[in-house]
């Protein structure tokens, strides 16, 4: 499945560095994620040759019904699309995954079950998750850079461009529920405004079991061939005036601007395919430093990390069905597929040898620059700015990575301890705020409840000591959290005995006791507890690395601007596209088989027969339901199939990365014939630079969608709200 890093705030500061925007001089027809804005003048000649029937308005308009209308985030990193003009949404089971999670228990697993519900009674609420529209976008650079003069430092630049995009968002929102962000682009050398709304009730309509919807599971993650029904259903409500709100029995389901027609003629192998949606983030305009920073540190040490935490959690989630189910979005979604990920995007790095193709973009880039006295006063210091900055900061980097992986990402009950932190200074204060310590008190109340919903003590204190033994052998003495001194003197660096305190002893790992904690809440408390204590510790490393990490980061912005900014210039005569930053975009191409290899071919879709030649009823990975047996051998496709088959997964060579998760796939009518939901492991490298002949776009076929939503679960009510083109 396809990754992105967009989550809380406070989990993802270090991530966020990782997110740098960029170009592509080498722009192909079939390559570039494209601004809805500038389709008109960029691209839709090129699209209209290649067998798109619409116009640009038909795409994106602020002034009628446009399938941007019918495109959002949903949650906070994947898209999704309406499909019927009564608030029905479409996107990926892995993008669900988590919502699909917390409504299964033993009981009722819907994990293992699915779920459909049979009438808008039944639709089950998801308090905390949104979905966002897109009402405009707009160029703003000139607005924003008004007052950015060369003299500038570059925190006295940050500040006037901060200052000067607050000033638009509050022009563009005023008092009205809209929100609205500036987001940079080109590596800062242009800003977009974007006005959205954000809708607040979203509920669960349908999931396939996951024997359909992550068929394969990690085994063929990444991979082609794929056989994966990667779809769930969801339904947008608002209040009776057709305004966002929280959920209320009350309320409606939305009747979006723009929905998408659901197509059952399929395609064939060069059909034109567009994508619309919100890629997370690509660097194709990263420089050598930063892919040897990759290769080097970065990916190996996510693999590393995440290796030995997985092992752990799988192991306990394979033996009891409670555990599997509490951890089972932590170890696909959270860990697993971005460690699998980085594992492909070591070996396509070296692979494709990029390492030796970005050297040669620098070297082409300082020759022109030797050429003029100009360039060389304006971009001369622009490399070495970007290798001054990534070689002085690896320790940092790496000891930055280690805490985040290590003593929060895996170690829950450090995590869990430093929800604590504001109320722990409110508690502090002799004459505290009684009004503001409930509040915090309830807010840390909700966390419990979730946590601890999802939490088995017995895997954690498997996993914490394993992982503070590796920070430790890992990271430099000078990096260490405080905490380890205890550990070191008290314990004598046995991190098995001093974990094992501290889960007997701490509220933060027995919900009985957070639950006394949270009813008479105590500054000492917190204080004499063993996890609270390592996690300030761990909490104020992770703090001194960021911040030293951002001063490293000054002189990197300033290359990274003036290495795009000249690189534009020196190819002035290429088309750009800005890198993704999780904004809508466009990319457009066709249905492709490709060659990985010598000797080696894929063809461009795969059947229900591939499912059956995969069964492994001993594996949970390719378990086949009964049911979906039933109705092969019967071939009962329910009109669905074509010529006795039933078309599962196809592939096109559309531009994708993580976010595009969900994304339609759209052909050259308009119409909707499948949802994206991964790229090739061929492709790895991707996210850095595009390999025409390689990258390949995975989606799940609508007809197979529709098939199991029909046949398999006898939802056709689903189906009834939708308009199908046949």
């Amino acid at each position: 499945m396809i990754p992105h890093f967009f989550s809380a705030m406070k989990k993802t500061l270090y991530l966020s560095l990782l997110f740098i925007l960029s170009i592509n001089p080498g722009s192909r027809a079939d390559e570039g994620m494209w601004l809805l804005s500038l389709i008109q003048s960029l691209n839709i000649d090129t699209m209209q040759a290649m067998g798109f029937s619409l116009n640009a308005e038909d795409i994106y308009s602020i002034h009628k019904s446009s399938m941007k209308d019918a495109i959002v985030i949903f949650g906070d990193g994947c898209t999704g699309e309406m499909i019927s003009g009564d608030g029905l949404l479409i996107t990926n089971h892995h993008c669900g995954f988590d919502i699909i999670q917390s409504h299964s228990t033993v009981e009722n697993n819907y994990l293992e079950d699915g779920f459909w519900a049979m009438n808008r009674d039944e639709e089950l609420p998801n308090p905390g998750l949104t979905v966002t529209f897109l009402k405009s976008m707009e160029d703003v650079t000139d607005a924003v850079l008004a007052n950015v003069g060369e003299d500038l430092t570059e925190y006295q630049r940050s500040t006037v461009i901060e200052m000067a995009s607050d000033s638009l968002v509050d022009l563009a929102t005023g008092d009205s529920h809209l929100n609205a962000v500036v987001e940079p682009l080109f590596g800062g050398n242009s800003y977009y405004l974007f006005v959205y709304e954000v809708f607040q009730d979203v509920r669960l309509v349908g999931a396939p079991p996951s024997s359909i919807g992550k068929f394969g599971s990690d085994t063929d993650n990444w991979m082609w061939p794929r056989h994966t029904g990667d779809f769930s259903i969801f339904r947008v409500y608002c209040n009776p005036d057709g305004n966002p709100a929280e959920y209320h029995p009350d309320n409606v389901p939305l009747e979006p601007g723009h929905y998408l027609p659901v197509s059952t003629r399929g395609y064939q192998n060069g059909d034109f395919t567009m994508v619309l949606g919100y890629p997370g983030g690509t660097d194709r305009y990263m420089t050598s430093f930063e892919v040897r920073e990759l290769l080097e540190i970065t990916n190996p040490n996510r693999i590393k990390i995440r290796g030995l935490r997985q092992e752990i959690l799988w192991e306990d989630m394979l033996a009891d069905e409670k555990v599997y189910i509490q951890y089972a979005d932590k170890y696909f979604s959270g860990s697993t597929n971005y460690y699998k990920y980085s594992i492909g995007q070591n070996e396509g790095l070296k692979r494709l040898d990029v390492y030796k193709k970005k050297k040669k973009e620098e070297e082409l880039f300082t020759e022109w620059i030797k050429e003029n006295e100009n360039r060389q006063a304006k971009y001369g210091e622009a490399l070495d700015l970007i290798r001054q900055s990534v070689e002085q900061r690896a320790p940092y980097e790496s000891a930055l990575q280690y805490t985040y992986e290590c003593l929060f990402t895996s170690a829950e009950i450090l995590n869990f301890a430093y929800e604590a932190s504001i109320l722990y200074i409110s508690l502090q204060t002799e004459t505290g705020n009684m009004e503001l310590i409930d509040s915090l008190s309830a807010e840390l109340k909700k966390t419990g409840n979730a946590f601890f919903k999802n939490y088995n003590v017995t895997t954690d204190m498997k996993v914490t000591p394993v992982m503070l033994a590796l920070f430790y052998e890992d990271v430099p003495f000078e990096f260490h959290p405080d905490f380890f001194n205890t550990v070191r003197t008290k314990y004598r660096n046995d991190f098995g005995r001093f974990s094992e305190k501290m889960f007997k002893t701490s509220l933060f790992a027995d919900p009985d006791k957070f639950a006394k904690f949270i009813e008479q809440p105590t500054a000492s408390a917190l204080e004499n507890d063993l996890a609270f204590q390592a996690a300030s510790s761990a909490l104020e490393l992770y703090s001194e690395l960021y911040y030293t990490l951002l001063y490293y980061d000054i002189d990197y912005e300033r290359g990274h601007r003036l290495y795009v900014e000249g690189t534009m210039e020196m190819n002035d005569n290429k088309v750009f596209y800005p890198d993704a930053n999780f904004t809508i975009r466009m990319t457009y191409g066709t249905v492709h088989d490709y060659s990985p290899g010598d000797a080696i071919h894929y063809d461009y879709y795969t059947t229900l027969k591939g499912v059956m030649e995969k069964e492994d009823s001993s594996s949970l990975e390719f378990a086949v339901p009964d049911r979906l047996k039933e109705l092969y051998n019967k071939e009962d496709y329910g009109g669905f199939g074509m010529n006795g088959t039933m078309p599962v997964c196809f592939i096109t060579n559309n531009d994708i990365t993580g976010g595009n998760s969900g994304s339609p796939v759209i052909d050259g009518n308009g119409n909707l014939i499948g949802l994206a939901f991964d790229g090739n492991w061929e492709a790895m490298s991707s996210d850095i630079i595009y390999e025409a002949e390689l990258q390949r776009c995975i989606c799940v076929d609508i007809r197979y969608v529709l098939f199991i939503i029909d046949k398999y679960a006898g939802a056709s009510h689903l189906i009834d709200e939708m308009k199908l083109i046949q």
